[in-house]
């Protein structure tokens, strides 16, 4: 949302800068005048939108819980097979 109205606001100031305005006359009717209250009033609509977008969402890591072990447990054991010491692992339960 922010990318395209950054876009549409980018957009609209060039069109504006590249529009060729008559010269003012000095019977007009009060038209600066309206373009100006309406360039304010517009410009403020923006702002206020762009200033009143909500932050990112905060991620907070869960509280930590205790976890009891298990009452079993694997551990390697090392034991003569006839050749050579070798490891194995067994199950111990307290």
């Amino acid at each position: 949302m922010k990318k395209t109205l950054a876009a549409l606001v980018a957009v609209t100031t060039i069109a504006g800068s590249l529009a060729v305005a008559p010269a003012a006359k000095a019977g007009d009717g009060g038209a600066i005048a309206a373009g100006v209250a309406g360039g304010l009033i517009g410009g403020a609509l923006l702002g206020g939108a762009i200033a009143g977008a909500r932050p990112a969402p905060v991620y907070v890591a869960p509280a930590p819980v205790y976890v009891e072990e298990a009452p079993c447990r694997w551990v390697r054991e090392r034991f003569w097979d006839g050749y050579g010491w070798r490891f194995r692992r067994i199950q111990v339960c307290d």
